[in-house]
């Protein structure tokens, strides 16, 4: 909530406190020193308690509302406050479950039934955790995982050592600590069972008792209870600690948790020792510096092997640090700000694009049901029914047509592509050919520049690059051929994306250019990605400042979705837009299907999640007529939270007043964009692989289906084979219908 305080108004309102004799409802309010955040505080009258109170907060509401101007959300991490603020107009409404609230003791028996008021009522669901999203992905059609972040310099403060608290001075060593609520998640048999074996540890436990008795808690010499600290004083109490405790019970309590505690304890350099919460064993459990135990002698052997992790070089610390490194408050809350603002977009400007006014009598037969409406469903709907005299039924979750390649008129007529920039280029006569079928192309060459120390250069990297960085005036490709030779670093073998760079242009390019920006993008250092992710981008010793070379580069003159409403436009197509394929593969029988989602999910995750990378967009319309020279500016830098600026008017050609610009934020929650290329998920896709072969009945086409990073053109080309195979067809021959180039608009050459 402090970030978003910088750009909104943000009250957060409390649970009530109960006054006795205060009689009239009040509000307390508050500002959070340095947070910009207002806390609003309720006081009643005691005699209120369990009565029917929403009125009277309803009424303190409504009054801090007065007057209010902009957009309203309604951010609820609660359901038990829908009921007094549920009349409210908000232009979004968040659900942001941080845990399953109705597993734990003492539950409101209303939760369950607000939470389905609210889950109804919602327009995103955030879940603190993946164990969480995947309990509630299937109540909500818009639900986004946000595993735990955290204030990693603040805990890492830990690690330069200091004063320790004076009340934890005193206990010996070596110290094992525990940080966080002390309620019935705590497993405290396991507490007294460790304490009871190694009398000569001391156990130092931090934290409030909540919902359970003093009288609970194991009493032992070795056992000492802090009670709550500050969160200031934190990092403090750990710089002192040999090892860190996730002594959690494995109960309904702590099911679907995702603590926190896993990287405040990393961040402030303590291994950590913990029973096996899903959560934490799916994120962390491969680190060294993270030992599960299921039982106390396990748990007991588990503390001593971190002890001795401690005691070492401190390699495990650099482990650990690259986990944490994808961690950030500021990258949550702009991929949380990101949904929030495209939900609000759409409910304002998407339509379906092309849907059917009633849906197709559920006791028709069909001879395909393609699942997926971009570039590989269109092509493979409109091949088998065209040319294959096949009637088919095509269904979407989305709303529309296109996929991620879906394109509409924003409020200021500008054309913008609502997930991202999607610049087409081919060096295959075929696939350009069959596109032009069905579009007119206006000629476009993308150019692309990067943010460098404020200065914009060309992308890839050229001499006109080089010469602007390092003052230089080479006029040849010999002496830029000799200036990168001069840099490069020779490795042998090259296997990651980082060999690929630094054996081309040495450590400093590599790091000016790829290291920050394929970090944000993949969410993963690049020594850790195939060679194949930063092979796509080539360095260049001339001055051609194109992005790509390919023989083939326009943009389709109307726009993409009117590409594809023209290729799904046939009297044996029928469409079902914002309908999910489980939902209905049953009510309408066919005979092959044509799967194009998340091989993975297709599978119900038998052998778990294939990793891939999302995307966050923020679409601003500015006051000006230009905003940037080229379409697409990136920002390789760390500091900078996207990835890249696309202003839309360059690869449109469009005149107006206005400007059109999309902020790309990568995020690892999400739709799936790209499959992360490393070679363990390789592994776990042939799995999923080796299942959609035993398919005969299903295609497996796409980027999603086959888990390959593919531009366009080959997604086109892919699905255009698939279809060849399945009906014996020959390649497109024919010459195009609408092979014809509109006039070049306005560019920003």
């Amino acid at each position: 909530m402090t970030r978003f305080a910088a750009t909104h108004h943000v009250l957060f309102w409390e649970e009530p406190e109960y006054v006795a004799g205060i009689g009239t409802a009040r509000l307390r309010r508050s500002v959070c020193e340095g947070s910009g955040v207002e806390v609003l505080t309720p006081e009643l009258d005691e005699s209120l308690r369990g009565r029917d109170e929403d009125a009277e907060l309803a009424a303190l509401l409504d009054a801090v509302l007065i007057g209010t101007r902009g957009s309203i959300i309604r951010w609820y991490y609660t359901p038990m406050m829908l009921p007094f603020s549920q009349h409210v107009q908000a232009d979004c409404v968040v659900y942001d479950c941080m845990d399953e609230l109705s597993a734990f003791r003492g539950a409101p028996p209303e939760l369950l039934d607000r939470e389905r008021l609210l889950l109804e009522a919602a327009d995103l669901v955030f879940t603190g955790g993946t164990s969480l999203y995947e309990a509630k992905r299937d109540r909500h059609s818009n639900v986004h995982a946000f595993p735990s972040s955290i204030d990693v310099p603040h805990f890492a403060r830990a690690r330069k050592g200091g004063a320790v608290p004076a009340e934890q001075a005193a206990i010996a060593g070596p110290r094992l600590g525990f940080s966080g609520v002390i309620d019935e998640r705590m497993d405290l048999e396991l507490l007294e069972a460790v304490a009871d074996a190694r009398p000569d540890w001391s156990l130092v436990v931090i934290g409030p008792v909540v919902k359970i008795g003093e009288h609970e808690l194991p009493r032992r010499p070795n056992i000492h209870y802090l009670g709550s600290q500050p969160y200031t004083a934190l990092p403090d109490h750990m710089s002192g600690w040999d090892v860190a405790l996730m002594p959690f019970a494995i109960n309904e309590a702590t099911r679907f948790i995702s603590p926190t505690k896993t990287p405040e304890y990393l961040a402030a350099g303590c291994p950590v020792v913990s029973t096996p919460i899903t959560d934490v064993v799916r994120h962390y459990g491969s680190l060294s510096a993270v030992q599960i135990a299921d039982s106390p002698d396990a748990f007991i052997a588990a503390c001593e092997a971190a002890m001795q992790l401690r005691a070492g070089d401190g390699a495990w610390l650099e482990e650990a640090d690259a986990v944490l490194a994808r961690t950030s408050w500021n990258s949550t809350a702009f991929e949380m700000a990101a949904l929030i603002s495209a939900e609000i977009a759409a409910r304002g400007r998407i339509e379906p694009v092309v849907s059917p006014t009633v849906w197709p009598a559920s006791q028709d037969r069909y001879d395909v049901m393609v699942v997926g409406a971009g570039f590989a469903g269109a092509v493979m709907a409109e091949r088998l029914a065209a040319d294959g005299g096949k009637r088919v039924l095509v269904v979407d979750r989305r709303p529309h047509v296109g996929g991620n390649a879906f394109d509409h008129k924003d409020d200021a007529g500008i054309l913008i592509h609502q997930y991202g920039p999607h610049i087409f280029h081919t060096n295959s006569q075929e696939i350009f050919d069959y596109l032009s079928r069905f579009t007119e192309w206006r000629p476009y060459e993308h150019r692309v520049l990067a943010s460098i120390d404020g200065q914009l250069v060309p992308m890839p990297i050229n001499r006109t690059t080089l010469n602007a960085l390092y003052g230089l005036d080479m006029q040849s490709d010999e002496e830029v051929a000799a200036f990168l030779a001069a840099r490069a670093e020779p490795v042998v073998p090259i296997r990651t994306s980082a060999d690929v760079v630094v054996s081309q242009v040495g450590r400093e390019l590599y790091e000016t250019f790829f290291r920050g920006y394929t970090r944000k993008q993949w969410g993963r250092d690049p020594s850790e990605l195939d060679k194949s992710v930063t092979a796509r981008v080539p360095t260049r010793t001339g001055t051609d400042d194109r992005y790509f070379t390919d023989q083939f580069q326009a943009m389709p003159l109307e726009g993409y979705t009117r590409m594809f409403e023209r290729m799904l436009d046939h009297p044996n197509i029928d469409l079902l837009l914002g309908v999910d394929y489980r939902e209905v593969r049953d009510a309408y029988p066919h005979d092959h299907l044509v799967f194009t989602g998340p091989v993975d999910e297709y599978f119900g995750y038998r052998y778990g999640r294939l990793p891939y990378r999302s995307l966050q967009f923020e679409h601003q319309t500015l006051d000006q007529p230009w905003h940037q020279p080229v379409a697409v500016v990136n920002y390789p830098n760390e500091a900078t939270p996207y990835t890249r600026v696309t202003e839309y008017k360059h690869l449109t050609g469009q005149e107006a007043d206005r400007t059109s610009v999309t902020f790309e934020y990568p995020s690892a929650t999400g739709d799936p964009y790209y499959p992360i290329p490393c070679e363990e998920n390789q592994a776990l896709y042939k799995r999923y692989e080796a299942l959609a072969m035993a398919e005969p009945s299903v295609s497996f086409v796409g980027r999603l289906a086959t888990y390959r990073y593919y531009n366009m053109d080959q997604v086109v080309g892919q699905a255009l084979a698939t279809y060849r195979r399945l009906s014996g067809a020959r390649k497109v021959q024919q010459p195009p219908e609408h092979a014809v180039v509109a006039p070049l608009g306005r560019t920003a050459a």
